[in-house]
């Protein structure tokens, strides 16, 4: 038997002048047409319809501008790469796979019609590799720049087993990208990778991350979406062998006339295996849209599970709008805990009232607040100069708001 939608705290939150409401009395939501793992993965475009926006997974998307990435044509652009050190640490290598590497290097197919697009018209794949037995002190930065081209992308990062690395990958400039990331993580190695989406305010973006991991393997994934006019980002993560561990986060900012939206799917096909995904947003203005959705399944040979998730937006404005879904599958009772949890709201009257009452003005009251609800997330991220430049782009953006 299947149970679907179990939690403490479930909650399909819509904000335009926000409010937060459960899908049912009982706390147990709608369930879903089918399983997560039943959708389509494939590397042939063809098998994948057009997109009309009512599918499942394309339903809260802002089709209508993704329109370029769902299109099956070719793409001249190209993203400027550049890396921080420029010369690689040893046990670092950055290459270029033809087509059929790269397809074979990929630890899944896509999972959608633009990840599709992608690899079948980016003429191969640029890989990361991190030899076995290497422990990276110092940060792999890459950095694309746009230049406001078409563009279609393929990158596979390989981690080997017993190393260690952190690799932070930064789109900045102007471009229509989609793009298809694989991740593979060895056995008992560990990966903390960071994705900054800091793209100038009419990019597009459509991106897949697929990620796998070994034995006692760890990954760590932070996503930062603050730039572009949609960005549409579809994270999975598997548990291949028992031992692994994932924690995955996210935090976004959506302004007005801003589309952000965040899927994700963690994929429990292991035993004694432990995932956290903690992703939190707030919206300022008219039209600021943020998405996100949580799928997490527990398949009947993952005994030992302990899972969570969590998605918390904050509305700052009238007229911005949360859609957040989390969905939980559990196939098997034997497991350490499983749950979720969603709210959508504004300020906490209570936590205002209480710094207005020690004499701090509202206006710095209301910036308190919001730099408290993102810096838990900040920490995480482990690296000093993104961790103060995340802190920066967010007193900018509340400077815009007023707060």
């Amino acid at each position: 038997m299947t149970a679907t939608d179990l939690s403490t705290d479930h909650s399909r939150a819509v904000a335009d002048g926000a409010h937060t409401h459960s899908s049912d009395p009982g706390g147990v939501g709608e369930a879903p047409e089918s399983s997560r793992a039943a959708r389509l993965r494939s590397f042939d475009v063809a098998d994948f319809p057009e997109v009309t926006g009512s599918e499942e997974e394309w339903r809260f998307s802002a089709v209508d501008v993704l329109a370029p990435v769902l299109a099956d044509r070719a793409a001249d652009g190209h993203l400027e790469w550049t890396t921080t050190p420029q010369e690689l640490p040893v046990g670092v290598t950055l290459t270029r796979l033809d087509p059929a590497a790269a397809v074979a290097a990929s630890v899944q197919a896509p999972g959608d019609r633009a990840a599709a697009i992608a690899v079948a018209r980016s003429g191969g794949a640029t890989a990361l590799s991190v030899a076995r037995n290497t422990v990276v002190d110092e940060p792999v930065e890459i950095t694309l720049t746009g230049r406001g081209d078409d563009v279609r992308g393929h990158l596979v990062i390989t981690v080997g087993e017993s190393s260690e690395v952190t690799v932070i990958i930064d789109r900045v400039g102007s471009a229509t990208y989609s793009e298809f990331v694989s991740v593979d993580v060895a056995d008992n190695a560990h990966l903390n990778l960071v994705l900054l989406q800091s793209w100038d305010s009419d990019a597009v973006h459509a991106g897949e991350v697929v990620a796998r991991l070994g034995r006692d393997a760890r990954l760590r994934g932070t996503v930062v979406s603050l730039g572009g006019r949609v960005v549409r980002l579809n994270t999975s993560a598997a548990f291949a062998a028992p031992g692994g561990d994932i924690e995955l986060f996210g935090l976004y900012y959506s302004d007005a006339g801003q589309h952000l939206e965040h899927q994700l799917f963690v994929d429990h096909a292991a035993p004694n295996c432990r995932s956290r995904v903690t992703y939190k947003g707030a919206l300022q203005g008219k039209g600021a849209r943020s998405v996100w959705i949580g799928d997490v399944l527990i398949r009947k040979e993952a005994e030992g599970t302990d899972t969570y998730e969590l998605n918390r937006n904050l509305v700052l404005t009238d007229g911005a709008r949360a859609d957040s879904v989390p969905n939980l599958e559990i196939e098997t009772g034997e497991i350490e805990g499983a749950g979720h949890a969603s709210a959508t709201g504004r300020f906490d009257d209570e936590q205002l009232f209480y710094l207005k009452a020690r004499g701090i003005p509202e206006d710095v009251a209301r910036r308190l607040v919001v730099r408290g609800f993102f810096a838990e997330l900040i920490q995480q991220i482990g690296v000093e100069r993104v961790e103060q430049r995340l802190i920066e782009a967010i007193e900018a953006e509340l400077e815009v708001t007023g707060a």
